[in-house]
């Protein structure tokens, strides 16, 4: 059993930080977790969450032939800079990035290139990533801001999966929402205060929260069956609600459940194609890390079958499926995952899936939709539907196409 010691409390003030960190709005249920990762005496972290007008920002400063996610990035943090609300000479700006072949690796650029335009060249950008890219700029990490963002991103994976799985069934309105901030509140103080942050604590608490939430599901699931789509995608238009237009409330008031895949699995995906592939110290310890990964998300998977949750089978399994179905040299962003997900649906009983994408994607586009034919051909069942997700796109298609899946197919 492995154990850790207390990591240091963490000071949530912002004048005792050097900096103030404004993250990208990307992953709604995971970064009221993962946020504390960042808190250090350099970084105060401020997940940006204004959404009026940001678009029209973004598309003032950002060229149209961008991803849409940059759009919304660059006007929440533009819009964040003008509000008064931070002294802008203590703000710095991350920007994660793969760092491959995907338009995402432009983001740090452009984004320096909008604030420059704004007038706020002087702010610093700061890039997240693990391939070296842009390594004047890259924020450091040591061992206790990456073991708290792996509680956090596991904590919330199981309850995102509890939420989506829980809140449709439930008798009581608002009881899903109310379970889930109980235990994003009780996390919090453990990774505020250091404790609790080993991985026997973590064992039981995915089992206390699949206990949990099984006891408000149980008061209508039995009653009721929905039927379940499966949601595919880039990562921003995937976990981010500004990104992939409230789809999950979309789906929930048609009276179906949806369900994301966890973020692990594009951890895993991204230590798989990215970093272990090189002949290095560094490859060295990913090997180890995601060993380490591998093993917790088997457990939280195991939870979540314990009390009759659907889960798509661990990482290497589900890529394992996939083999024959999907091109592993697509490495680049989402890459084969997108692609492995939806066979994993399908294979696994969930047979419509909605696949949501970015506008001009390439990625999606020789990954996701360049395929989803040929998947539903070669297995003999399933449907996938597909659309684009942009600023100037309407939202009456993005919605009809949502519609047809869940009550036209």
């Amino acid at each position: 059993r492995l154990r850790i010691m207390r990591l240091p409390r963490l000071h949530p003030n912002r004048d005792y930080a050097d900096s103030i960190l404004f993250i990208p709005a990307m992953l709604d249920m995971h970064f009221p977790l993962l946020k504390y990762a960042f808190y250090s005496k350099d970084y105060y972290p401020v997940v940006m969450d204004d959404e009026d007008g940001i678009t029209d920002i973004g598309l003032k400063y950002t060229n149209h032939d961008m991803c849409y996610p940059l759009s919304q990035i660059v006007g929440q943090m533009i819009k964040a800079l003008e509000s008064g609300k931070y002294d802008v000479n203590k703000v710095k700006l991350l920007m994660p990035t793969a760092g491959d072949a995907c338009r995402g690796a432009n983001y740090t650029g452009a984004l320096r290139r909008a604030m420059q335009d704004a007038g706020y060249g002087f702010v610093p950008v700061l890039t997240l990533n693990v391939r070296d890219y842009e390594p004047e700029s890259m924020m450091k990490f040591g061992f206790a801001m990456v073991w708290r963002a792996m509680f956090g991103l596991y904590y919330g994976d199981i309850l995102m999966v509890l939420l989506h799985a829980t809140r449709p069934y439930e008798i009581r309105k608002g009881a899903a929402d109310r379970m889930w901030k109980k235990w994003i509140r009780i996390i919090s103080q453990d990774m505020m205060s250091g404790k609790n942050l080993s991985l026997l604590r973590m064992h039981r608490n995915f089992r206390l929260m699949c206990r949990d939430f099984s006891r408000i599901r149980s008061y209508g699931a039995d009653k009721c069956s929905k039927q379940v789509i499966g949601l595919v995608g880039e990562l921003y238009v995937k976990y981010c609600h500004l990104g992939n237009w409230d789809v999950v409330d979309f789906v929930e008031q048609q009276g179906a459940e949806i369900h994301v895949n966890p973020l692990s699995y594009y951890a895993l995906y991204y230590m798989d194609t990215h970093m272990i592939r090189k002949a290095n110290l560094e490859a060295k310890g990913a090997r180890v890390l995601m060993k380490l990964l591998e093993m917790i998300q088997k457990d939280m998977l195991k939870a979540l079958t314990k009390y009759g949750y659907f889960t798509l089978p661990p990482y290497w399994q589900l890529k394992k499926e996939a083999h024959g179905l999907v091109n592993y040299n697509i490495r680049n962003a989402d890459g084969w995952l997108i692609g492995a997900e939806a066979v994993g649906y399908i294979r696994h009983g969930v047979e419509k899936v909605f696949a949501a994408q970015p506008f001009g994607c390439m990625v999606n586009h020789c990954a996701g939709r360049g395929l989803y034919p040929s998947l539903t051909r070669r297995l003999g069942k399933g449907y996938i539907v597909s659309t684009d997700v942009d600023a100037s796109a309407s939202k009456l298609n993005y919605y009809n196409r949502l519609l047809m899946l869940i009550h036209g197919l």
